[in-house]
């Protein structure tokens, strides 16, 4: 596997890949790998020839009191395990690479990333977008791959590739999760044994929602106890739960399809993401 961390490197060993028609899919991580990860690659594995991933850790997707200092980094482990997943390409660029000094361009999808995790967090999805449009130039991936654990990141993601014509698929992964439920996640590293082992409550508060919803229920009344449920389960604060269209990401009070249940909650310092789809 070859570790590039310069731009002009890039693009010649992109262009060898591609060399006869062969075809690249990108899967963009920030490190800290984990099955979820994993399970992006083995599906670039099957849906192209060659995988490239990236490591970077975006500052630009921060807020000023979040984890970016502390966001676990641990290269040489990522790396082996990529290795062992038969990665051709790790783009693992510095910061200076990415924003070189005087850049001043950023991406807004408006309407997309102001609810949800963009309220809470406001100007992350601007740095995502900024850097996912960033990533697809310097790569020019024909295939692109991302978790749908964040599925509003999915969401604008897909948004700001049709709306500035970028060239490639873009598919979701399906979320991976431990056997308790749980949605796999970087973040968990943060939480205590005790902590870990009430986390469950978040995804099995989201599932009985999507299932009483789908069965007819009434949408404010299966948010509000999926809400309760969480924080009786042990975490201390609930951001949102919501009932989205799964494309537009608009708010729903009453189930159509496609439709996800789209939450996230606070547990101590940890916050955590998920989502159901209501079917």
């Amino acid at each position: 596997m070859q570790i590039i961390r310069d731009i002009a490197t890039l693009h010649r060993a992109i262009a060898a890949l591609k060399q006869g028609g062969k075809s690249v899919a990108l899967v963009p991580t920030m490190g800290a790998l984990h099955d979820g990860h994993l399970s992006l690659v083995r599906m670039g594995r099957r849906v192209a020839d060659h995988v490239v991933v990236s490591i970077f850790i975006n500052p630009t997707q921060f807020g000023p009191n979040e984890d970016f200092a502390a966001y676990p980094r641990d290269e040489a482990r990522d790396a082996a395990l990529l290795v062992e997943e038969g990665v051709a390409l790790l783009w693992a660029p510095d910061v200076a690479v990415m924003y070189p000094s005087g850049h001043s361009t950023h991406i807004e999808v408006a309407e997309l990333g102001a609810d949800y995790c963009g309220a809470a967090r406001p100007g992350h999805f601007d740095g995502v977008a900024t850097v996912v449009a960033k990533l697809f130039n310097q790569v020019r991936p024909d295939i692109a791959i991302f978790g749908e654990k964040d599925w509003q990141q999915l969401a604008i993601i897909r948004r700001m590739a049709r709306d500035l014509d970028f060239h490639l698929d873009i598919l979701g992964a399906p979320i991976a999760r431990d056997p308790d439920g749980l949605a796999l996640s970087s973040r968990n590293a943060y939480l205590s044994a005790e902590q870990r082992a009430a986390a469950t409550a978040f995804p099995d508060a989201l599932k009985a929602a999507a299932t009483t919803i789908a069965k007819g229920g009434y949408v404010d009344a299966a948010l509000a106890e999926a809400a309760a449920a969480i924080v009786a389960g042990g975490f201390d604060s609930v951001d949102y739960v919501a009932l989205a269209d799964a494309d537009s990401l608009e708010r729903l009070t009453v189930f159509r399809r496609p439709a996800r249940l789209l939450a996230a909650a606070r547990m101590g310092k940890t916050r955590l993401i998920d989502n159901y789809p209501v079917n």
